[in-house]
């Protein structure tokens, strides 16, 4: 299992760069075809789709190929969508990209992840340790994007995509993982049944609790993708800094990130996953609403570092946490939440910007603060759901 979870990181750090490659080339690419914001838009709305499509299809399926061969059909669409793009087509061209695109890397972060969860010997440590990668991705793509734009090379961002996902397609194609080959063959029929039709599926309480959860978790990715995209204006408006500050703010909160995964998961272990997750929550309201009354520059960046080494572990411990009261189902009930992530990170950040463009810089922080409130509220009544129901899960 460890060399599959290094091959996962790997397939992570891909999924980040891939995130936010056609985002970090925008204005290139969009000159380069003479498209307006208007037509980006579209091309990452596709994009989207069709990672929410990955998601949501990954367990049909592996229940199908079996694991190792959905990842390699994920990575083939991912691969195939990023020549195309290496090779900037006509317009139209695309757009059809697009979606294989994004459904090639949403179902590789779904597939890889629900294995982790319900294989690996330290869970919790494991998927951190995935998600250390995917924003290590997350946060580079945009700093090489930008020394490549410098050099006028910017269109060399699409090779570098597609040759890194190439190589993770013959990883995943021809690589032996030891005892966990098994577990990613294609399921035998008796399996597959026994999987349809054991009583796992959400009857009853957890139907309550997994929409609790996805609710979650849509308010906890629309929250982060609301902070990172409107922090630069944020700051800007707030503090006057300059625009190259406010694009710093961005890194140092990534950055902080980064380092919050490489010890959440076991922390988390240690604490158990619903007071960590609780801790997280409710402690990111409270710097929330210190960032809103900082006035001083240094003081805002300690806030910024703080809420990136809160949630730095959530969205990893909420899927362990999920998995943990909603055993049997680990494929479906990560795809699911990964998916109402997904969700939240496209609406809300539209919600964010009207705010910031009718009120002031201050009133979209109070939003976002009272939102991670609703956020540990769902968590608390999550928690209690699942206790109350005999499902099973530690107390606070």
């Amino acid at each position: 299992m460890k060399k599959f979870i290094w091959a996962g990181c790997l397939a992570y750090l891909l999924i980040g760069l891939a995130h936010v490659i056609v985002g970090s080339v925008l204005e290139d690419l969009l000159h380069h075809y003479g498209k307006v914001y208007s037509d980006g838009g579209v091309l990452i709305f596709l994009q989207f789709s069709g990672f929410l499509l990955g998601v949501l299809s990954g367990p049909w399926w592996s229940r199908r190929l079996g694991r190792r061969g959905t990842i390699i059909l994920a990575l083939a669409c991912l691969s195939a969508a990023q020549v195309l793009y290496s090779f900037l087509p006509d317009w139209s061209l695309l757009l059809v990209a697009a979606p294989f695109a994004g459904y090639g890397f949403g179902m590789v972060e779904a597939i890889i992840g629900a294995i982790v969860i319900e294989f690996a010997k330290s869970g919790a440590v494991a998927m951190t340790r995935l998600e250390v990668f995917f924003g290590l991705g997350a946060m580079l793509m945009p700093a090489v994007a930008s020394i490549l734009i410098g050099l006028d090379l910017w269109r060399l961002s699409f090779p570098l995509i597609a040759g890194i996902s190439v190589l993770c397609l013959l990883l995943f194609s021809f690589m032996s993982f030891g005892q966990t080959d098994a577990l990613l063959a294609k399921p035998m029929l008796g399996g597959e049944e026994l999987t349809e039709n054991q009583p796992s599926s959400y009857g009853g309480s957890k139907k309550w609790v997994l929409f609790i959860l996805a609710a979650f978790f849509l308010l906890y990715v629309g929250i982060e993708m609301s902070f990172v995209n409107f922090l630069p204006s944020i700051l800007i408006d707030k503090l006057n800094v300059s625009t190259a500050t406010g694009a710093a703010a961005v890194s140092f909160f990534w950055a902080s990130m980064s380092v919050g995964r490489l010890f959440a998961g076991s922390v988390a272990e240690r604490s158990g996953y619903a007071r960590y997750l609780g801790v997280s929550s409710f402690g990111a309201v409270a710097v929330f609403i210190l960032f809103y009354l900082a006035d001083g520059f240094t003081v805002s960046f300690f806030m910024i570092l703080l809420m990136g080494l809160l949630m730095s572990g959530i969205f990893a411990i909420g899927l362990i946490f999920a998995n943990q009261v909603l055993p049997g189902n680990t494929e479906r009930t990560t795809s699911l939440l990964i998916a109402s992530g997904g969700i939240g990170g496209a609406i809300l950040p539209l919600f964010t910007g009207y705010a910031m463009d009718r009120f002031t810089s201050g009133v979209s922080v109070v939003v976002l603060a009272s939102l991670m409130g609703l956020m540990a509220l769902l968590l608390v009544a999550a928690v209690k759901a699942s206790t109350r129901r005999t499902l099973s899960v530690e107390k606070f």
